[in-house]
């Protein structure tokens, strides 16, 4: 049986790793994934990215998407939490808010919306729970146009 004590603590490292995005802070995102030995285990995948994979490759990968968003925010939906020992899994829906450099000085670039599906896997070490993988994957937004499609053809 999972304890509520472990849930909360995968919840709490779940939301840091998002409110590490959202402020941009590089090192407090590092300090959430697996370092050592097991950190070379770690694995990534970003929306329309190859699967990367050791600790160093995935920092890096942050490293470039913080540098290249201006703004970034995660509300996030459909949050289940399994427990099963020392691993934990998370999937949840992102709803991202996000811009891009602006081309004008001290301007925010356009806003996008973007909804993605998530799994974060944990592990429970001696410093808490530490990032494992992290694999994201775009919802594609089916348009009107093809749900009348559907229905004339069905006709």
């Amino acid at each position: 049986m999972t304890s509520r004590v472990d849930l909360e603590a995968v919840e709490k490292a779940n939301t840091a790793f998002y409110e590490a995005m959202e402020r941009g802070d590089f090192e407090a995102l590092s300090d959430l994934w697996l370092t050592g030995d097991e950190g070379d285990g770690v694995s990534c995948v970003h929306p329309g990215w190859p699967v990367l994979t050791g600790r160093g490759e995935v920092l890096r990968s942050y490293a470039l998407i913080m540098a290249n968003t201006e703004y970034i925010q995660f509300f996030l939906t459909d949050l289940k939490i399994a427990v099963n020992g020392d691993t934990a899994l998370v999937t949840c829906t992102e709803n991202i808010l996000s811009g891009a450099p602006s081309e004008e000085a001290g301007e925010l670039g356009p806003l996008v919306g973007q909804l993605v599906v998530a799994s974060n896997l944990f592990r429970r070490t001696p410093s808490g729970w530490q990032l494992w993988s992290h694999h994201a994957s775009p919802v594609l937004a089916e348009r009107a146009e093809d749900d009348e499609e559907a229905v004339e053809g069905n006709e």
